[in-house]
């Protein structure tokens, strides 16, 4: 069931705002945090940041506890220093979670046991920033894109290159893969999301934004949800969008505009763009961010044909 996307837990319906008593900030990274994962035992977090440094945390609320930290360094010393030296800006860990992947704007991808944060390998390949990883559900074969425009796919346990897929005309600003071979891209300004059907070597590709698609996430095998800054304003016209989409509908299956509000921009109403969406995999809840000073909760509605919105969380 889970397979086939038909698998959907009913859990938006009994979401309630977290306390705020509750709620613990966790500090370390010098710069600001542009990534997180979460192991798949729910027991750490991994954090990555501009400053290049890389840290674990026990994922305890009375504790947070900092277990390990990977400091960032200077350009071109990456072979010599264990981290990054240049932004960070995707991660992933692989289902079982052995291993630790991180992408940087300086083109490559580190490799890392998750269990000790030691660095294993360096992937190279990538001829500009690295935007998104995803590793395939059940397996150590990681997807990777990046601002040269097109996806790469690696095998972690074999230290291998695979293949590279092209088709995107703009930099790739968002990547997601669940358990099938296949993975689906945000194309930035090219307008696009492509679902990439790895073995068959072919592209689905789909449209409905009008501006820039900043990230993605599926849903379940079937469903994913996507997040754009369509402004400036112009009737008619989708702006600063939540899109719902089917895998076999070229077109959204339904749309949320001005998902974060307008902001007073130099006299001009400006819509707040939509920086990251995620999905609780097999249910019907959501949530987006913006620089609008709140996250916000979704429900999937109707067999994923409606976006209703549920609750503010500030931040």
């Amino acid at each position: 069931v889970e397979q086939k996307g038909r698998l959907q837990r009913q859990v938006a319906k009994d979401v309630r705002p977290p306390d705020p008593a509750r709620i613990r900030v966790l500090r370390g990274h010098q710069l600001p945090v542009t990534c997180l994962v979460i192991s798949p035992d729910d027991k750490f977090i991994f954090s990555a940041s501009k400053d290049g440094s890389l840290i674990k945390c026990k994922w305890e609320v009375d504790s947070g506890k900092k277990l390990c930290m990977v400091p960032g360094g200077k350009k071109g010393t990456e072979e010599r220093h264990m981290g990054h030296a240049s932004h960070v800006l995707c991660m992933a860990i692989s289902s079982d979670g052995k291993y630790l992947a991180t992408g940087d704007r300086n083109k490559l991808i580190m490799i890392w046991d998750a269990a000790t944060c030691k660095r294993l390998h360096i992937f190279t390949g990538h001829r500009d920033a690295v935007s998104g990883l995803s590793f395939r559900k059940g397996t150590h074969q990681l997807y990777s894109a990046s601002h040269d425009r097109c996806v790469k796919v690696w095998d972690v346990a074999e230290n291998a290159y695979v293949e590279t897929l092209f088709g995107h005309q703009d930099v790739i600003t968002g990547l997601d893969s669940l358990s099938r071979e296949c993975c689906v891209t945000a194309g930035g300004r090219d307008g696009t999301v492509r679902l990439w059907k790895i073995p068959e070597e072919s592209q689905l590709v789909f449209s409905g934004h009008q501006g820039s698609i900043d990230c993605i996430q599926l849903i379940n095998e079937e469903h994913m949800v996507s997040g754009a800054d369509d402004g400036p304003l112009i009737p008619h016209v989708p702006h600063g969008s939540l899109a719902l989409w089917g895998l076999t509908k070229k077109k959204p299956l339904a749309l949320a505009r001005q998902a974060h509000g307008e902001q007073d921009a130099q006299g001009l109403q400006q819509p707040y763009w939509i920086s990251a969406v995620a999905a609780l995999r097999n249910s019907d809840l959501l949530a987006t961010g913006s620089h609008s000073g709140s996250l916000k909760l979704w429900k999937c509605g109707e067999g994923f044909r409606k976006l209703e919105h549920l609750l503010d969380i500030p931040l």
